[in-house]
């Protein structure tokens, strides 16, 4: 599953390029190279010769892939700009009109109907905006270029037989700039992986049914390790003294173990026997919840922490949760202010990923190493003083 939003996970994160993987040079001899690997995927010459007859270098694609200051925003920000009583409204309207889906997809694979309804209204706006990339072109212009050709390479022969089966056009198949397909916006070798004919006509349409997609991503999400029947996270309240170096995705104990630190539930009870991680998107002023197991599926698919921690509390939202507790963060880092911080801790030894002004989880965790040296309350949080004192 890769939202028309969730596209953006495959720039925030650029993965070392692979010598193993040809990318760049001439455009004709890359596909020449393409067509030339075809048959070590089972896929016969005159398929990948006609698959690739029409495709073109976009360079929009391109654009799109550099455009991410979206992610830049902090969380309360972030949410508040995608979610909406008219998400909300029409999520739970959605909820009924498919509500036989969402009971097989609860009983075959234990994923709650709001998780999968609040991917949709992300990724697609409930189908209303899948993108209007050409797949083909956008594959192969993202595999051409060299930041992630180990990513994008492998879904052009996926894309190659589904147009073998007659389920992909190269000419007209659309999507999200990053290759991603129909209403819950799956890249070609998670449609031939996870792909489900939810409403019984013999063809997966994930552009056109919705029960196609949804039972699509709810069998995707059951691969990728979603424990049944189990929560994602709780929005939970945190005592003042709190040792807040406990904070982060990187400790874990069990609900129990939280409550006996004083933690809370501020919506009915913990999940006191699943283990958990306390998450501070904003700091300790800022809202609070504890993350269980199925959390970190999310980052499958999804490196930002913002997207994410988003996507969760909206399915929490549908479910009957009330709004978060804003609290009184303080003030956090300008993407300029982030981008020195992040290369003087750079230089400080940690590794942080890209120096893009995103508070990303690699990002984080220098923050929350910094500010335990510092002798500053570690809870991840980057300041303009933590930024004035490294």
């Amino acid at each position: 599953m890769r939202s028309y939003l969730f596209s953006t996970l495959l720039a925030l994160s650029p993965l070392s390029v692979q010598a193993d993987v040809p990318c760049g040079g001439s455009f004709n001899n890359f596909l020449d190279g393409l067509k030339a690997e075809a048959p070590a995927h089972s896929i016969d010459a005159d398929t990948a010769a006609r698959f690739l007859s029409s495709v073109r270098k976009d360079p929009a694609v391109l654009r799109a892939d550099s455009a991410q200051g979206v992610f830049q925003r902090p969380f309360v920000d972030f949410s508040r700009r995608l979610i909406s009583n008219d998400r909300i409204i029409r999520g739970r309207s959605n909820a009924q009109r498919y509500d036989g889906i969402f009971d097989r997809i609860e009983a075959e694979f234990g994923v709650d109907r709001n998780v999968l309804l609040a991917f949709w209204a992300f990724e697609t706006d409930y189908g209303a905006i899948q993108g209007d990339f050409n797949t083909a072109n956008a594959l192969v212009t993202l595999a051409h270029d060299c930041r992630r050709p180990e990513l994008f390479r492998p879904q052009i022969f996926a894309a190659m037989e589904l147009f073998a089966r007659g389920d992909f056009d190269p000419v007209t198949t659309t999507g999200a700039w990053a290759g991603e397909i129909g209403m819950v916006q799956m890249l070609p070798r998670d449609i031939l992986e996870s792909g489900t004919d939810g409403d019984g006509d013999g063809h997966v349409s994930l552009k056109t049914s919705a029960p196609d997609a949804l039972m699509s991503g709810g069998k995707m999400l059951s691969s990728l390790g979603w424990r049944p029947n189990e929560a994602w996270i709780d929005e939970v309240s945190v005592p003042d003294g709190f040792d807040w170096s406990l904070s982060g995705l990187e400790t874990e104990k069990t609900g129990a173990q939280w409550a006996e630190l004083g933690i809370t539930a501020r919506d009915g009870t913990l999940e006191t026997s699943l283990p958990a991680s306390l998450i501070l998107p904003q700091g300790r002023r800022g809202p609070a919840f504890l993350a269980y197991p199925n959390f970190r599926v999310y980052f499958e698919w999804n490196q930002s922490f913002t997207y994410v921690l988003t996507a969760a509390y909206f399915a929490t939202r549908l479910s009957g949760a009330g709004i978060y507790d804003v609290g009184t963060p303080e003030e956090g880092l300008s993407s300029t202010q982030m981008q020195q911080l992040q290369s003087k801790l750079q230089a400080r030894g940690y590794d942080v990923g890209d120096i893009d002004g995103i508070l990303g989880a690699k990002t984080r965790q220098a923050v929350q190493a910094e500010q335990k040296r510092l002798g500053l309350p570690a809870d991840a949080w980057p300041t303009p003083e933590l930024l004035s004192r490294i």
